[in-house]
């Protein structure tokens, strides 16, 4: 099984076509079920933010062609696509996961947002069924791994998100935001943290809609301030837009919802006293046409980038031990991968000594004798005691190979031990069908125990479902 990663991202593409592909919540089920019909496709997920589409998929083989998505779901042309789109595979795409679950992959590095977002992106995958037990154990290390990386080191402290640095923004190009009027269109989570930094930053009357008035009474109400929020409703959006300062929108709205004829009525009633648009939608809520009007200025999510980029030197260093933390899990990851892999050639080789046991008592039998329950049982144990510490130096040389990712050492292994691919294979498949285990396995005692160190407790049983992504690339080169 191979792991592939594939999409475009905030430092490959623009946000003009990041917004043409940008698929919203309610359309991610039916994303999902077309990739996972593609040929090949056997796990998948889509992670797509304001920053990113990106596929994750678990393929039965190398060079699975994902982009063909991006020709069927959205009819966009590949050829126009592939400039700019990232392409991981097996360790790379590992890395490249971790990395943007714990925000190192981020616009502004240490930002909360993202673990969120790959964490809804994987429960609908979830709940749409294109999750099996792969990315299921992938997908729960990455966010371990973010885990630590936020409460291990600095980079989360002080986090700063896209909706923060907009709000700085703000304040950079008005000196102060006291008693400014700002007004936030659309009442997620985006707006939410935006609004709640207009608080500290002293702003004065904020203005909130949303096309659900409830969503956006609610959020007015949990703000603690001297004047909470004023409720709009959505109709009347231009009329209450023109009292604002700052606008700061964030809808899922599929066209701009504030166009040029709008910032000609705004100018006008505003006798051209200067509005400021800082859009942190995708796909934008702001045509980039108001941008020409005199008086109207409009930052979109990539303008944010400058502001970003001086957080960025803030949290070098942090950044720096996040990175090595990352870089350690992901080797870790990959240890506890191949100690899993390798489980089958163990299991191989304890089916081969029991059958070969059993034929040796089988064909001694006549000259034993007649023995009596307990004799038979005594020479029972002795010959599978025997069997069991022939076994050992083997089993754990094969542990110790695939712990270092030593793949010549495996290969010789193999082939010494008589291990075949088709074998072990065989072996994976009589884990997952068989949950019990081989009569051998189950009398060995504390030899047998041994055949699981090296793994996490438990991963056992995803030997028949869990491999190592780089098999082929790592353990049968």
């Amino acid at each position: 099984m191979t792991l592939t990663l594939i999409g475009v991202n905030h430092r490959t593409a623009p946000i003009a076509l990041r917004e043409r592909i940008a698929i919203g919540r309610e359309e991610l089920p039916r994303a999902l079920e077309t990739l996972q019909r593609m040929p090949g496709v056997s796990e998948c997920l889509i992670v797509s933010t304001c920053n990113r589409v990106e596929l994750l998929a678990a393929t039965e083989e190398s060079g699975v062609a994902l982009e063909g998505f991006f020709a069927e779901f959205f009819g966009i042309e590949v050829n126009a696509l592939r400039p700019h789109l990232i392409a991981y595979c097996d360790r790379d795409a590992v890395s490249h996961l971790f990395r943007m679950a714990a925000s190192l992959d981020s616009m502004v590095v240490g930002e909360p947002q993202i673990l969120g977002q790959v964490k809804e992106a994987f429960a609908v995958a979830r709940a749409t069924g294109t999750v099996g037990a792969a990315l299921e154990h992938l997908l729960q290390s990455a966010f371990a791994a973010a885990k630590r990386a936020r409460t291990e080191t600095g980079i989360g402290s002080s986090s700063v998100s896209v909706a923060s640095v907009a709000v700085e923004m703000a304040r950079k190009i008005f000196g102060s935001l006291e008693g400014r009027t700002v007004f936030l269109v659309g009442a997620g989570k985006m707006s939410e943290l935006a609004a709640r930094h207009l608080v500290e930053q002293g702003a004065g009357t904020i203005l909130v809609t949303n096309r659900t008035r409830e969503r956006a009474r609610k959020m007015a109400e949990g703000f603690a301030s001297s004047a909470p929020p004023q409720v709009i409703d959505f109709a009347e959006l231009h009329e209450a837009a023109s009292r604002a300062d700052i606008v700061i929108t964030s809808t899922d709205a599929p066209q701009p919802i504030f166009r040029r004829e709008h910032g000609q009525v705004f100018l006008h009633k505003r006798r051209n006293r200067p509005m400021f648009f800082i859009d942190i939608a995708v796909p934008r809520d702001v045509d980039p046409e108001m941008n020409r009007l005199d008086g109207i200025f409009v930052y979109d999510i990539d303008d944010l980038q400058q502001v970003a980029a001086a957080h960025m030197e803030e949290r070098g260093r942090a950044a720096m031990e996040a990175e090595a933390l990352i870089a350690a899990e992901v080797e870790r990851f990959h240890q506890r991968e191949r100690a899993v892999n390798v489980t089958p050639a163990i299991v191989a080789l304890q089916r081969r000594g029991e059958e070969m046991r059993r034929a040796e008592m089988e064909r001694h039998h006549a000259r034993l004798g007649a023995l009596s329950a307990e004799q038979r049982a005594a020479v029972d144990a002795l010959t599978r005691g025997l069997v069991n510490k022939f076994l050992h130096p083997p089993m754990q040389a094969l542990k110790q190979a695939a712990r270092e990712g030593d793949a010549a050492r495996l290969d010789a292994l193999y082939e010494e031990w008589q291990v075949t691919a088709d074998e072990t294979e065989t072996a994976e498949t009589r884990n997952e069908n068989e949950p019990a285990k081989s009569e051998m396995a189950e009398g060995s005692g504390t030899q047998a125990g041994q055949a699981g160190e090296g793994s996490e407790a438990g991963e056992g049983k995803h030997v028949g479902k869990v491999r190592m992504f780089a098999r082929g690339a790592e353990a049968r080169r």
